[in-house]
């Protein structure tokens, strides 16, 4: 007899919990079962809109959310000043948490909530979905490939896009008091995740701001880079921008091959994605004309589902295994949270302090 799926409630109706509404019900191990807002009619509105069962539950806040005894996990897109309250009622209610990044607005905060799901043994996860597109999976193989890439070197990631005036004055990414890390926890937190992913989650010694941090008149960033040193001498860098054209950039160096993929957060094509790589070293031709080889091999991974339900999948397979077969919460998801925003911590500190050198 195939197991009762993952009963998921979701806390508030932000335009990212549409995507989310979408992947749960396209994740066969998991239902669409509660949506919790500030007021009734909108939570009830959200759930007409975005395809819930007629059966879910339709909630005036998020406490009822939490009191419901059917809820087995809840999804959080909440702003991230709210993510340390309503993540540790949440675990101390025995409710699986799949976050929102940033997940926290510094990793003092962080750690309260990761030590609420510890002592309640309960599954958390960020919502960083890319890392689980099998794409993903594949491009491991070409980096940790000693023979084809090599010992890596030097990575890039970037992040951007042109947000217009009512996004640069009116949402919530740029209001010190919801979420005061601005493009940094937004964008940045998926360039910091992809150098670290790289670098095999080994976390840089050292972090500095590039200088030319933009910031609105709140003094929330709207656009900033980093750049990070390891002890073995691999250094990366990054950028990530509310105002700069469309990114989504990472480029991995190694000392024998380089990967390039250019729409690494959300692919070009749902069902496809690609990357290229080169694993030849090329020279110049004998009249410094051309390339030879040309280092561009592209891999094409389809899927089925979208990465987001694959996220969803996945996490509902793990809050499965806690509640089906007395399994123990995966520590993998909650470590890389946590070494995702020590970096991005020392990225904040740099800034704050005129761009000097934070050790990790």
């Amino acid at each position: 007899m195939a197991e009762a799926p993952i009963k998921f409630g979701i806390l508030g109706c932000a335009n990212i919990a549409r995507k989310l509404s979408r992947a749960i019900r396209l994740s066969p191990n998991s239902e669409l079962y509660a949506i919790g807002s500030r007021s009734v009619e909108r939570a009830a509105k959200f759930a007409k809109d975005n395809g819930f069962p007629d059966s879910a539950k339709v909630y005036g806040s998020y406490d009822a959310v939490l009191d419901d005894p059917e809820v087995d996990a809840v999804y959080m897109p909440l702003p991230t000043s709210l993510h340390v309250k309503w993540a540790v009622l949440a675990a101390g209610k025995k409710k699986h948490l799949l976050l929102e990044k940033p997940v926290a607005l510094n990793v003092a905060e962080l750690d309260l909530i990761l030590e609420a799901c510890e002592s309640a043994g309960v599954q958390i996860m960020d919502a960083t979905m890319w890392m689980h597109h099998p794409r993903t999976a594949k491009m491991e193989e070409f980096l940790f490939d000693s023979s084809r890439f090599g010992e890596l070197k030097f990575v890039h990631s970037s992040f951007s896009f042109a947000a217009d005036k009512n996004f640069l004055e009116n949402d919530i990414r740029v209001k010190p008091d919801l979420d005061a890390l601005g493009a940094l926890g937004d964008a940045g937190w998926y360039c910091i995740r992809a150098i670290l992913w790289a670098a095999d989650y080994r976390l840089p010694k050292s972090v500095v701001s590039l200088g030319g941090t933009v910031l609105n008149s709140a003094g929330v960033i709207i656009a900033c880079g980093a750049s990070m040193e390891w002890d073995d001498g691999k250094t990366a860098t990054f950028h990530c921008s509310f105002t700069a054209n469309m990114t989504m950039d990472a480029t991995v160096v190694g000392t024998n091959g380089v990967l390039r993929v250019n729409d690494f957060v959300i692919p070009y094509e749902e069902n496809r994605a690609s990357f290229l790589s080169a694993a030849e070293k090329p020279g110049i031709d004998e009249n410094l004309q051309e390339w030879e080889p040309v280092p561009a091999e592209e891999t094409v991974v389809a899927t089925e589902s979208p990465q987001e339900a694959l996220m969803v999948s996945e996490f509902s397979r793990l809050v499965g295994n806690i509640k089906f077969r007395g399994a123990s919460p995966e520590k993998r998801w909650p470590e890389l949270s946590r070494k995702t925003q020590v970096v991005l911590d020392a990225v904040k500190a740099s800034i704050d302090n005129s761009d000097q050198v934070i050790e990790c």
